[in-house]
């Protein structure tokens, strides 16, 4: 399978002035860059979202997993620019090329956009709905984390937030196996879109399904981001910060493991407390 796609984040240097105590001062600044990316499967417009450009391939390949759309590596050929777009957007328009078996219902996908845009709405009856497509996650007392590998896990993604050092103003979601090593790490200035990026990686590379991986993001967690982590079959999600009221009913009726706070230490454990061991 062939992908196009940047794979550097793009800044933007800025001159502004700053306030140093005694006056306004001229001085530069970075910061992150925000465009539009259009995803098209055989051509048809799926979805528009405003991402910082960088690793678009994967960002395309993890959004359409966790919608449904592709299920396995073989199911895409390409992920390419697309020739046909006007010049000024055309590294801003990517293709996704099935393979020809796969079936793709545009009305569908569309619907599957809507749902997933409007999770704030969602309630039991869209968690049923998902599972539908992506069943709950069995447990298995065998995979477990040991509580010191899970507190070890912010500071490893604060290593390689290389942008978000420059400008503060990106959001990281990071895939880490049960013993806490590094598998990558993806920024963005969406937290969903740094999270189909590190999907995307994983799909990419072969790697589905992540039964023994955890994905860690540095802000809040959403149902969004819950759906996201059960498309690949994730059974531990931690953040930074708190997940929302919708997260936890879903990761309770998914089967995953949802940690909140990690920080400083501590952490919350929400639902499915099992996975979590003192000791390795």
């Amino acid at each position: 399978m062939r992908t196009s796609s940047f794979h550097f984040m793009r800044v933007k240097h800025t001159s502004i002035h700053r306030w140093n105590g005694r006056e306004l001062a001229s001085a530069q600044d970075v910061l992150v860059e925000e465009e539009p990316l259009e995803i098209r499967v055989r051509g048809a417009a799926v979805t528009v979202t405003m991402r910082t450009p960088g690793h678009d391939a994967e960002l395309a390949a993890g959004f359409l997993l966790s919608e449904g759309i592709i299920l396995r590596r073989n199911d895409v050929v390409e992920i390419a620019l697309c020739g046909n777009a006007e010049a000024s957007s055309r590294d801003n328009v990517l293709n996704v090329f099935l393979a020809p078996e796969v079936r793709f219902d545009e009305p569908k996908a569309g619907r599957l956009q809507l749902t997933t845009s409007s999770c704030g709405l969602c309630g039991k009856g869209s968690i049923e709905s998902i599972h539908q497509r992506f069943p709950p996650i069995h447990g298995d007392p065998g995979r477990r984390v040991a509580i010191d590998r899970l507190l070890g896990l912010p500071d490893k993604l604060r290593q390689r937030q290389a942008a978000f050092e420059r400008t503060g103003g990106l959001h990281a979601a990071g895939l880490f196996s049960f013993g806490g090593r590094r598998v990558v790490v993806r920024e963005d200035i969406g937290r969903h879109n740094a999270v189909d990026k590190v999907l995307g990686h994983a799909f990419l590379s072969g790697r589905l399904p992540l039964a023994n991986h955890v994905l860690m993001v540095s802000g809040r967690v959403s149902f969004e981001i819950m759906q996201k982590a059960l498309a690949a079959q994730i059974p531990l999600v931690a953040a930074v910060s708190a997940p929302s009221s919708l997260a936890v009913d879903f990761a309770r009726e998914s089967g995953q493991t949802l940690v909140g706070f990690l920080r400083n230490g501590g952490f919350n454990v929400y639902t499915h407390e099992w996975r979590l061991v003192a000791a390795p």
